[in-house]
C-alpha cells in the first residue's frame, strides 16, 4: 500500500444495487453480547431467560470457571415452565429477589429474553417494570431480547444500549456521546484524542456503572463507534440528540475520517487536529504496511454475520490493497454504512440478509483468496480449500482506532501467512 490513503472514489458502493434475500441464515444468537456487556457495565448483572442450551452457550463463550461469579446467569425454563404449568412470572420474581438477595452489589439487572421466552410469550416488558417498582430506587430492571430467531449476535448490544436510552435522564447540557461498547484501554485512547483535540465534556454510553451515566437532550450530539447499533441511534434520535455521520474509525482511514467529523461539529481548528492526529497516523500507516503484505492483490468475501462488514470491507480494499467479491451485511441502514459505503469502491456484489446455500454457491464460484463468515461455515469451507476469518474474532478483539490499525490487518492476514506455511507441507506429504 502507499504512504498515504488514497483519495476517495469517483463512485462508491452507496448508491449500488443491493441483492436483498431471505431465507435460511447462519448466525450466532444475540445473547453472545452478553460476554462483553458485562465485563462493561460493571454494576449490571443479565439474567438470561431462557433454557440450558442459553446457559450451556453463554458459559462455553466466556470460558466462565466453576467457582467464578461473574454477572451473568441464566433462569432456567424447565418442562413444566414451558408447557405452562408453572406460573412463569411468579417463578421468574423468585429467582430475580433470590438473586438480588446474594448479590447486593447489582444496580441495574438486564432480563434478556431468548428463543425459548419468546417462544412461551413470557412477557418480560411487563415483568421489568414491576420488579422496578418492586426494587427502586436500588436497583432498575430493564429487558430486551437476544433471541436468535430474529437478531445476529450483535444486535444483542444494540437491543441493549437502546433498552437504556429511554430511562436517562434528560439535559440540556452541550456534550458529546461516545456511543458503543468499547475494551478499557481502546476507549482510553480515544477519551485521550478527543481531550488533545479539545472536544468536550465526552460522555460514554454504556457507561461503567449507573451513577455515571449521561443526561440526553436536543443539545446532545452522538458519535457510533460500532456500526450495528441501529435501534439505539433510532432511540437517541427519538431524545433529541443529533448523530455525527461518518465512516467508523478501523485503521488509519477511518479513525482520521470518524476523528474529523467530530472535531467539525466542535469547530476544533484545522492546525490543532493536524497536530494530534499527525503522529498517530504515521505509525497506524506504518503498522498496516507492515502487517498487510499477504493481504495486497488477493480478495475477499464476506458472508452477513457481525454487521461490521461495510467498514471492514472499505478498510481491507483502501488500505489493505484487497478487492472486494461480495460485502453481506444482515441489515444495511444507510445513515449509519453510507460514510462507508461512500469509500467503497465500486466492484463488489452488495448484500443484505441471507439465503445461506445460495451465498455458499458465490462463494465457491468465486474462490476468494480469504472468506469472513461466521463459526458454523468455517470449518466446511476450510475443507474445500478455502481460508477463512471468523468474524467473531472481529468483535471480540480489539480492533478500533489508530494504535490498533496494524492489528487489525494482522487479523485478516493471519489465515494467508497460515496457508503458505502449511501448503508446501501438504505438497511434500503427497
Amino acid at each position: 500500500m502507499t504512504e498515504q490513503t488514497p483519495p476517495p472514489p469517483t463512485t462508491g458502493c452507496r448508491t449500488a444495487p443491493v441483492l436483498k434475500q431471505r431465507g435460511q441464515r447462519e448466525v450466532f444468537c444475540g445473547l453472545t453480547g452478553i460476554i462483553w456487556l458485562h465485563r462493561k457495565i460493571q454494576d449490571a448483572f443479565f439474567l438470561v431467560v431462557g433454557s440450558r442450551t442459553c446457559a450451556h452457550l453463554l458459559q462455553s463463550a466466556a470460558g466462565v470457571m466453576i467457582f467464578a461469579e461473574p454477572r451473568f446467569g441464566t433462569a432456567i425454563l424447565e418442562e413444566s415452565d414451558l408447557a405452562g404449568l408453572n406460573d412463569a412470572h411468579a417463578e421468574l420474581d423468585r429467582t430475580v429477589e433470590q438473586l438480588l438477595a446474594r448479590r447486593p452489589d447489582i444496580r441495574q439487572l438486564f432480563l434478556v429474553g431468548s428463543c425459548p421466552s419468546e417462544v412461551i410469550k413470557l412477557d418480560l416488558s411487563r415483568a421489568a417494570e414491576r420488579l422496578t417498582q418492586q426494587f427502586a430506587p436500588k436497583v432498575r430492571v430493564l429487558e430486551y431480547s437476544g433471541s436468535g430467531i430474529e437478531t445476529t449476535f450483535t444486535q444483542g448490544e444494540d437491543a441493549c444500549l437502546a433498552a437504556m436510552v429511554p430511562v436517562l435522564p434528560s439535559s440540556d447540557t452541550r456534550e458529546l456521546l461516545v456511543v458503543g461498547a468499547l475494551p478499557d484501554v481502546v476507549e482510553d485512547q480515544m477519551l485521550g484524542l478527543l481531550a488533545d483535540l479539545g472536544v468536550g465534556p465526552v460522555r460514554v454510553l454504556p457507561a461503567h456503572r449507573i451513577d455515571d451515566e449521561v443526561g440526553i437532550g436536543p443539545n446532545t450530539v452522538f458519535a457510533l463507534t460500532q456500526p450495528f447499533l441501529g435501534e439505539t441511534h433510532a432511540a437517541l434520535e427519538r431524545r433529541g440528540a443529533r448523530h455525527i455521520a461518518a465512516p467508523f474509525p478501523f485503521g488509519e482511514e477511518g479513525t482520521t475520517a470518524w476523528l474529523a467529523a467530530i472535531a467539525a461539529a466542535f469547530d476544533v481548528p484545522e492546525e490543532t487536529f493536524t497536530r494530534v492526529t499527525e503522529a498517530p497516523r504515521r505509525r497506524a500507516r506504518a503498522a498496516i504496511a507492515q502487517a498487510a503484505a499477504p493481504l495486497r492483490n488477493k480478495s475477499v468475501f464476506f458472508f452477513p454475520d457481525s454487521q461490521l462488514e461495510v467498514p471492514l470491507a472499505r478498510f481491507l480494499t483502501r488500505e489493505c490493497a484487497m478487492s472486494a467479491v461480495e460485502v453481506g451485511m444482515p441489515y444495511i441502514h444507510d445513515a449509519i454504512h453510507g460514510p462507508d459505503l461512500d469509500l467503497l469502491p465500486q466492484g463488489p456484489q452488495i448484500s443484505e440478509g441471507q439465503d445461506v446455500d445460495l451465498q455458499l454457491d458465490r462463494c465457491r464460484a468465486a474462490r476468494p483468496d480469504l472468506t469472513v463468515c461466521g463459526l458454523g461455515l468455517a470449518n466446511p469451507l476450510e475443507a474445500e480449500g478455502l481460508s477463512t476469518k471468523w468474524a467473531i474474532e472481529l468483535v471480540f478483539t480489539p480492533v478500533h482506532f489508530y494504535e490498533q490499525a496494524g492489528d487489525l490487518a494482522s487479523l485478516f492476514a493471519r489465515p494467508l501467512r497460515r496457508k503458505a506455511i502449511l501448503s508446501p507441507r501438504v505438497e511434500a506429504a503427497e
